[in-house]
């Protein structure tokens, strides 16, 4: 039995990095904001386009390491309270917990899976008091950034987008900061890296102060309490590759994403989808299982027919037990009644409609098995 596998990166072949490791060989450089990074960030902020340039953004050692910095260079009070979503991956919550700041766990919308900005309005019209909102770009979506930017200019709270996995999909609000992953499992990757890009050029500047450990290189002196978050040369030169191959990886996960969803409805109708745009750029295919069917069992049959899926994001971060302490926004129901029936399946460059056609109908009989011994 041939396995299909959960996720394959897609990463640029040596032979696509070797030109820009010739580069770094000739410049004899090799971090802290070096050519190639320059390089890199000039070409990004060409592809994000809205106007954007260099100033507008920096790249990271890693999306995590963004989010840590975003927060700190806000400027926000000691253990400032940041209202983000429940549904997410843990780095979402430990960056805010690591920068001293507090979680507070928010529900989502039941279609999009989402923290949006009604969300975030209803718990301040509760009269929950938080400082910072870090929706997320949940598998890929994108969020309005017009209406969280209005959010913003109506709360005086700022938002921050943890968009780790919607490079191609998330636009930039010209308040509303976004912060995206290059990890190898993302659509674009240069192995581990990040970008952070705000319109607000002095937040990027102070940003890539702290990534430099805090130091104004002009004068030498620490001025704040930063980190090493630098992105290297060699990732900037895989990074560089990689957008060279951009967009063949567009055109290649869109194709994909089209396939899938056509079999899906065709074969297995009871997999619930998430909202959003169906020409996106994504990096993962999660699909909503049926009330009460056992996610748990679903993986289990899908397993023993060689077919690895993930359960995305389970448990939410409020039943984690070193995070179970801090607040909670309202309910959690939405995150409850769909959290645990939420199952990631093969998504990966190469993967073939005979594999799509085995994993969507081994999907079917196994929902159909469960929902019987559910209904008996």
């Amino acid at each position: 039995m041939r396995r299909i596998p959960l996720l394959i990166p897609r990463m640029p072949s040596a032979d696509k990095v070797y030109p820009y490791l010739r580069k770094i060989d000739q410049n004899r450089i090799y971090t802290n904001y070096g050519p190639l990074n320059g390089e890199f960030e000039q070409r990004l902020a060409t592809e994000l386009g809205q106007g954007l340039e260099p100033a507008h953004l920096t790249t990271v050692s890693n999306c995590t390491v963004g989010l840590e910095l975003a927060i700190q260079a806000l400027a926000l009070p000691a253990g400032a309270r940041v209202l983000l979503p429940s549904l997410t991956f843990v780095a979402t919550a430990t960056a805010i917990v690591r920068v001293g700041a507090t979680p507070l766990f928010s529900d989502i919308d039941p279609s999009g899976w989402c923290l949006t900005p009604a969300i975030a309005e209803d718990a301040l019209a509760r009269g929950e008091a938080f400082d910072l909102v870090m929706p997320v770009s949940t598998f890929g979506k994108q969020h309005d950034v017009t209406a969280w930017d209005d959010f913003s200019a109506k709360t005086g709270i700022p938002v921050l987008i943890d968009a780790a996995g919607a490079f191609g999909n998330q636009p930039i609000g010209r308040t509303t900061d976004v912060v995206f992953s290059f990890h190898a499992t993302k659509s674009i990757g240069s192995g581990e890296g990040g970008l952070i890009v705000s319109f607000n050029a002095e937040r990027i500047r102070r940003i890539r102060q702290l990534a430099n450990f805090g130091i104004d290189a002009a004068r030498g002196e620490l001025i704040g309490l930063g980190t090493n978050g630098k992105l290297s040369e060699y990732h900037a030169a895989v990074g560089l590759a990689a957008l060279d191959e951009w967009p063949d990886i567009v055109e290649q996960r869109r194709e994909l994403h089209a396939r899938y969803l056509r079999t899906l409805r065709q074969a297995c109708p009871s997999a619930g989808l998430q909202d959003k745009d169906p020409d996106g750029i994504y990096p993962l295919l999660p699909v909503l299982l049926p009330d009460g069917v056992d996610a748990l069992a679903i993986g289990g049959a899908l397993r023993e027919q060689g077919i690895d899926t993930r359960r995305w994001y389970c448990p939410p971060l409020h039943a984690h037990g070193v995070l179970a302490h801090f607040d909670r926004s309202g309910s959690l129901d939405v995150t409850a009644a769909i959290g645990d029936r939420i199952l990631g399946l093969p998504f990966f460059a190469g993967i073939t409609d005979e594999e799509i056609g085995t994993v969507v109908d081994s999907l079917a009989r196994a929902i159909s098995t469960e929902s019987a011994g559910v209904v008996q």
